[in-house]
């Protein structure tokens, strides 16, 4: 995959790169992400000699039919590990136990602290769970990474990709030895994420959001949702309003031909009718 993939996407965009030297040349260590588009997940693996192990959604692995088998061989060539999104609870912990087992390899080992796609560009808060505690059970070194205009690359629900170039930078490693044992508690794991946060702001130079993206994601949605029903009630309202309109104006037309019609029954009276005999 890293020739079949990762070759023609260098050779086409042209990926620039920044603290290389930050990743091992072997052994387990993380590499946190702030995540802009879809193509995160192959730029930063195209641009590093070892593998990277990322977790996805597991309805990319079950999908049934041709189409469904090529889908799930292509993640699974790319080094992706299903996990099952239908729990909350559920997928934390298979998130975190699959990020163990990577790291026990002593391979690296790929997350998205902020938990989904960034819906704007700005850096959100990252969330405690998955990040803190896979790094505190394994000891394992947490290396920021910062993205560089993925997002102008191929945007949400764009399929064909711009061609331009973006960045990555890497950072220095971060130790978290100091809190080894501690996985299991939420202000650990709340200055854990909020140190590696720090230093991808650092990174990337974007706006950082002190709220989850998915909580904004939701409310873009419901602001896209009202802004749709009073679009909706507006054109109702204009349609009323005209409906209305045209029908004064037709009965305002029907009565002046009736005015005219009796107006002029009057003129054709006058004309035609017999003269009045006087007494």
């Amino acid at each position: 995959m890293k020739v079949a993939v990762g070759g023609p996407l260098k050779v086409a965009f042209r990926p620039w790169v920044e603290g290389l030297e930050n990743v091992p040349a072997e052994g387990a260590a993380i590499l946190a992400s702030n995540h802009l588009s879809f193509s995160d997940s192959f730029f930063l693996p195209a641009v590093l000699d070892r593998k990277v192990t990322f977790i996805a959604k597991a309805e990319y692995f079950t999908t049934p039919g041709v189409k469904g088998r090529l889908t799930a061989a292509f993640f699974k060539g790319v080094g992706q590990l299903p996990v099952d999104r239908s729990g909350a609870r559920g997928a934390g912990e298979a998130a975190i136990k699959s990020g163990i087992e990577v790291l026990e390899r002593g391979e690296l080992f790929g997350i998205y602290p902020e938990g989904t796609r960034s819906p704007d560009g700005r850096l959100y808060r990252g969330k405690p769970g998955g990040l803190a505690r896979v790094a505190l059970a394994t000891g394992a070194p947490v290396i920021p990474v910062a993205m560089i205009d993925t997002e102008k690359i191929q945007p949400p629900g764009k399929v064909v990709p711009k061609l331009m170039r973006p960045g990555i930078r890497i950072g220095k490693p971060l130790d978290f030895s100091r809190y080894q044992g501690m996985e299991h508690d939420r202000f650990v794991l709340r200055a854990v994420t909020d140190e590696v946060m720090y230093e991808i702001m650092k990174l990337s130079g974007q706006e950082y959001v002190d709220m989850y993206a998915t909580a904004m994601k939701r409310q873009l949605a419901e602001a896209a949702k009202a802004e749709k029903e009073a679009d909706k009630a507006a054109r109702a309202a204009l349609a009323r309003a005209e409906k209305e309109q045209a029908e004064k104006e037709k009965a305002e037309k029907e009565r002046a031909e009736k005015e005219r019609a009796g107006q002029a029954g009057a003129d054709e009276d006058g004309q035609t009718g017999e003269p009045r005999t006087e007494p």
